[in-house]
């Protein structure tokens, strides 16, 4: 139902940068008519930040990979004897199903960091589908982006991700009680995706205006009424994200291949 990642991407790139990302406001129109108050949780009254925004994201980037001993590292199971063998019979050691585990292990981390509660919190976000799901693309694309780092094998990782995403949202959007018009909500939000990864690229771009990262991150995040730039009182806290973005852009980058193809990785904890 949805184009290659690996085919899509490419194209819509090069149509961000042909055309300065004059089509991005029609992602932004489909995200807050179609599903800008759509709540697929409890909506929680926003709380004052608990920290120092002015303070956060400022450390040097390190690795993200997960240290050898740490309990959260999921490693491939080492079957020996007849095991092994039938395990081989079942193509449980081919590439492509190794590529999968990885997969849904690396999708795993991105859920973890978009559904925690400490991220709505540290950047005062009412968790709404809206917000959710623009966490959700937004670490997608950070991994995606890495993933494109290491050529072929990284953007066929990548694909696998992306199928794994798909589905997921596919769920979540039929958890929020939108049975009717289920393939229509999913082609918006396949546009939407796009939409999100082509400015967040643009943003990154050495020519990009200053401001560039933080206005993407305020319409695709924050923003409920279609204005292009925060206002004063939002500022803080859209830079301390822009921050936190570069960061782990930073943090990913210095993350090896191994850590990124098996999942072993965790972006940067946010404290409350």
């Amino acid at each position: 139902m949805l184009p290659r990642l690996s085919r899509a991407l490419p194209q819509l790139s090069r149509l961000g940068s042909q055309r300065g990302l004059n089509h991005r406001n029609d992602f932004y129109a489909i995200s807050r008519q179609s599903y800008a108050k759509a709540a697929v949780a409890p909506v929680d009254t926003p709380s004052e930040p608990a920290v120092n925004l002015d303070k956060l994201f400022w450390s040097k980037p390190c690795s993200l990979a997960l240290p050898p001993e740490s309990p959260l590292r999921i490693e491939e199971p080492q079957y020996g004897g007849i095991k092994r063998v039938l395990f081989t019979l079942m193509l449980f050691y081919t590439k492509q199903s190794k590529s999968i585990r990885g997969a849904n292990v690396v999708y795993k981390r991105v859920l973890s960091q978009a559904d925690k509660p400490a991220i709505y919190e540290v950047f005062n976000l009412e968790r709404t589908f809206k917000t959710n799901y623009a966490l959700l693309v937004l670490h997608m694309w950070l991994c995606l982006r890495r993933l494109r780092q290491e050529g072929k094998e990284g953007v066929e990782l990548g694909q696998y991700v992306y199928e794994t995403y798909n589905h997921d949202v596919e769920l979540r959007v039929s958890k929020a009680g939108v049975n009717l018009l289920l393939s229509k909500w999913m082609k918006d939000l396949e546009r939407i995706f796009y939409g999100n990864i082509v400015a967040y690229d643009a943003a990154l771009l050495p020519e990009a205006r200053q401001d560039e990262l933080p206005n993407v991150i305020w319409r695709n995040v924050f923003s409920d009424d279609g204005s292009s730039r925060p206002d004063e009182a939002a500022s803080r806290t859209v830079q301390a994200m822009a921050r936190y973005v570069r960061r782990e852009v930073s943090c990913l980058s210095l993350t090896d291949k191994e850590a990124m193809f098996t999942g072993n990785f965790m972006f940067t904890l946010l404290k409350i």
